[in-house]
């Protein structure tokens, strides 16, 4: 073994690894539509669905300091469109800002019985408005271009919550 070679063999990306990492979305006309490198880096736990299903596998096996493209299907993104997922709502139901004027294209909160939801809106009545609850991205081939920041191994409190912690993760 030459002097040259680390005492410590670098970290892979596997399950209950926190990963941090910048990265560029891309859609599939290559339109640049989303990029972290202006802030910090995103942090996710491996292996517990933080990320999208296509992007958590191509991680698997990278260590830090490298840097990889990876085109991800709708299937294995944010799904498929489904038509089914669009219906009319009492604008009183929206989670707005007072003022905002409602348009179409205008992402917005409703309430569900599941909870909040993001939608977006398709038209605009005067007292109901069209929504789709698909995701935005649902339906379109994705690239990502990712620079993997640090792996290292979960923390316990990680584990059993389910999400990185600190700067990129989750904060309680």
């Amino acid at each position: 073994m030459s002097e040259e070679s680390s005492t410590q063999e670098s970290i892979k990306i596997g399950q209950n690894k926190v990963v941090t990492f910048h990265y560029r979305l891309s859609n599939g006309e290559g339109k640049e539509l989303e990029d972290s490198h202006a802030g910090d880096p995103m942090a996710y736990l491996h292996g517990h669905g933080g990320i999208i299903r296509g992007l958590e596998t191509a991680m698997v096996g990278k260590a830090a300091g490298e840097s990889f493209s990876v085109t991800v299907q709708p299937i294995d993104g944010y799904g498929l469109r489904n038509e089914e997922k669009q219906q009319r709502v009492p604008i009183k139901h929206l989670k707005v800002q007072k003022k905002a004027k409602l348009r179409p294209g205008m992402i917005v909160g409703i309430e569900t019985e599941k909870g909040p939801v993001q939608v977006t809106i398709v038209k605009v009545g005067k007292f109901n408005v069209d929504v789709d609850s698909n995701h935005p991205l649902a339906g379109q081939v994705l690239s990502f271009s990712i620079e993997v920041v640090d792996v290292r191994q979960a923390s316990e409190d990680e584990i059993s919550h389910g999400h990185a912690h600190g700067v990129g993760g989750h904060h309680h």
